[in-house]
C-alpha cells in the first residue's frame, strides 16, 4: 500500500506536493513495470498465422498432383 502524504507530515505545503509527487510517481513506475511482464500477444499471433499458413501451403505444394 502506498503511503499518501499528511499535511502535518510536512513543514510545508511545498514539501508536501513533492513528496505527494514522489508517490504518484513511484505508483506509475510500479503500473509500467506490472504492464511489461506480459507477453506480446498481437505478435505472437501475427507469428503463428504466418507460421500456419506456410506449412498449410507447403503440405499443398507438396502433395499436388505431379503428373502432366
Amino acid at each position: 500500500m502506498t503511503h499518501t502524504p499528511d499535511p502535518v507530515d510536512q513543514p510545508n505545503e511545498i514539501l508536501a506536493a513533492a513528496a505527494a509527487a514522489k508517490v504518484h510517481a513511484e505508483a506509475a513506475a510500479a503500473a509500467v513495470a506490472k504492464r511489461a511482464r506480459h507477453w506480446p500477444i498481437t505478435t505472437i499471433s501475427l507469428g503463428v498465422g504466418i507460421g500456419s499458413a506456410a506449412i498449410a501451403a507447403a503440405a499443398l505444394y507438396a502433395t499436388r498432383d505431379k503428373s502432366k
